[in-house]
């Protein structure tokens, strides 16, 4: 045997779901479904509690920070009430609006607190970004060629991805979506992608730029018009101090939602998972391809669970605090089937997330992250359906 043909034979990793068996597949969804039983049935009051408590928390950090800002030409009032109004828009982002828009909390019939109601302070109009990411990427979830959220269309991390020579730029690339994070969601739901390739015509398109860029503008006059000019002579002190949050937020949503999907250990798969796909199989996809972040109390609040996302990508509509009292029974699952449960702190995963994004910004990257397909001696039953994925980091 060649040495090239030896080490793409070494490269070959089969998932780690792939000593199990159907019946183990499937008796695990079984596991998951009662938890996820458990919980729509114990929903109550204790949920409601808080949900209410975190938007008033919100609310009084928002509401606090621009009456502090509007004395923004002091130094100390600047360095408050911008940190006050970051993790603001941080929770309004991460555990509000993300949640909110996931119908975490549709059950309560609140019309106020309701996914078909809730105007998050982003860019993106909720509705786009709702089909984008609640339908496409949690059906999906890290298939490729069907979860556009593998890259968002501007990066290559995994090597199925045909390397380019503008890959070579994509840690910069990487570094100007944290800071406009917010905006670039806005356009890779619009599918610019498709519109350049023909796929999505401008007819088409037409109307979710208009809306686009009418809620673009509506933020732009509350953050850098409205509030500014009620500071008066503080105006441009005030009008940085909400470009400062604004970048601060999407910093942080970034680094969580990348610390999520696409650190050491997470799996991508083939379309042909998708043919016949059961219920456990599902539940083991989303559990591969997900990694979460460990901390504190405060910490999971502030990436709005998605801390837990392993157990946001089990079971999605499941309110958002209820995850830390998921994630032991999960993590026993995940013992018992011999399964890999991702976690780490946010300092290791986003280690992880960069130093895939810089090698995978050169060719190659399959030694490293898994590449060809199982040879046919490999290829079960079990792994036609349940374990044709490869590495992704």
């Amino acid at each position: 045997m060649s040495g090239g043909m030896m080490l793409q034979r070494a490269a070959e990793r089969p998932s780690a779901a792939a000593h199990l068996t159907d019946e183990q597949v499937e008796q695990l969804g079984a596991e998951l479904d009662a938890i996820r039983e458990e919980v729509v049935a114990s929903r109550g009051e204790r949920d409601a509690r808080y949900i209410h408590a975190v938007i008033r928390a919100q609310r009084s950090l928002e509401f606090g920070g621009r009456g502090i800002l509007l004395f923004a030409k002091f130094p100390p009032a600047w360095i408050a009430g911008t940190a006050a109004l970051s993790v603001a828009k941080i929770l309004e982002n991460m555990e509000l609006g993300h949640n909110i828009l996931h119908g975490q909390w549709d059950w309560m019939r609140d019309p106020k607190i309701h996914s078909t109601t809730w105007d998050w302070d982003h860019v993106d109009p909720a509705e786009f970004w709702k089909r984008s990411h609640n339908y496409e990427h949690h059906t999906f979830t890290n298939i490729r060629g069907k979860d556009r959220d593998l890259g968002y269309t501007v990066m290559r991390i995994t090597p199925e991805q045909e390397w380019k020579p503008a890959d070579l730029l994509q840690p910069l690339t990487n570094v100007g979506l944290s800071l406009i994070f917010e905006y670039g969601i806005a356009l890779y739901d619009m599918e610019t992608d498709k519109i350049r390739s023909g796929e999505k015509s401008w007819a088409e398109a037409k109307p979710q730029i208009l809306a686009t860029a009418k809620k673009i503008g509506k933020q732009a006059a509350k953050d850098y018009v409205l509030f500014p000019l009620l500071s008066g002579p503080n105006f441009l002190a005030n009008l940085t101090a909400n470009f400062t949050a604004n970048i601060v937020r999407n910093v942080w949503s970034h680094a969580v939602i990348f610390c999520g999907h696409f650190p050491d250990g997470t799996e991508t798969f083939e379309e042909e998972r998708l043919d016949g796909e059961t219920r456990g199989q599902w539940y083991i996809r989303q559990m591969l391809g997900s990694a979460n972040l460990t901390g504190s109390k405060a910490m999971h609040i502030m990436t709005g669970n998605l801390s837990h996302q392993i157990e946001h990508h089990l079971f999605p509509d499941l309110p958002s605090n209820r995850y830390s009292e998921i994630a032991p029974k999960v993590q026993d699952i995940c013992r018992r089937y011999g399964l890999p449960y991702n976690a780490g702190s946010l300092p290791k995963q986003y280690g992880k997330v960069w130093r895939k994004i810089i090698r995978l910004a050169f060719p190659g990257g399959h030694e490293r992250y898994g590449s060809a397909t199982p040879t046919p001696k490999r290829v079960s039953k079990l792994t036609r359906r349940a374990a044709p994925a490869r590495l992704a980091a």
